[in-house]
């Protein structure tokens, strides 16, 4: 597959594989860069908190890479989902709430099933 096929946008697959990707950038920045973060990792008592964290960011970095450019994409739409379940369920330890805007998991949870269905279009026959 060409890199002309990897980024056209009038392909629904590769759409939903950047989207997927792009939108761990804002949580990767977050990661580094607000200092609320560090707040949720120990209110969701992940120990030691820090140290989550930078796993956390980690794997979202290399969650974005795979899927923004399609290296192994079937099996990090998998992985990526697998980790928006457990962002979800923390979330809802520390919140207790559905709607995204006041800080619930129905972001996480509609962004886990996106990755799973990326992961259902791309897997190997």
């Amino acid at each position: 597959m060409s890199w002309a096929d990897k980024f056209n946008l009038l392909n629904g697959i590769v759409l939903l594989r950047l989207i997927c990707g792009l939108f761990f950038i804002p949580h990767i920045v977050g990661k580094f860069t607000e200092p609320a973060t560090l707040g949720f990792f120990k209110a969701a008592k992940f120990n030691p908190p820090a140290t989550w964290m930078y796993i956390a960011g980690t794997i979202e970095t290399f969650l974005a890479i795979g899927l923004i450019f399609d290296i192994y994409t079937p099996y990090v739409a998998a992985i990526a989902a697998f980790h928006l379940l457990v962002a979800g369920a923390a979330t809802y330890k520390v919140t207790k709430k559905w709607i995204w805007v006041i800080g619930g998991i129905e972001y996480c949870v509609f962004w886990m099933f996106a990755c799973i269905a990326l992961a259902m279009l791309t897997w190997p026959k």
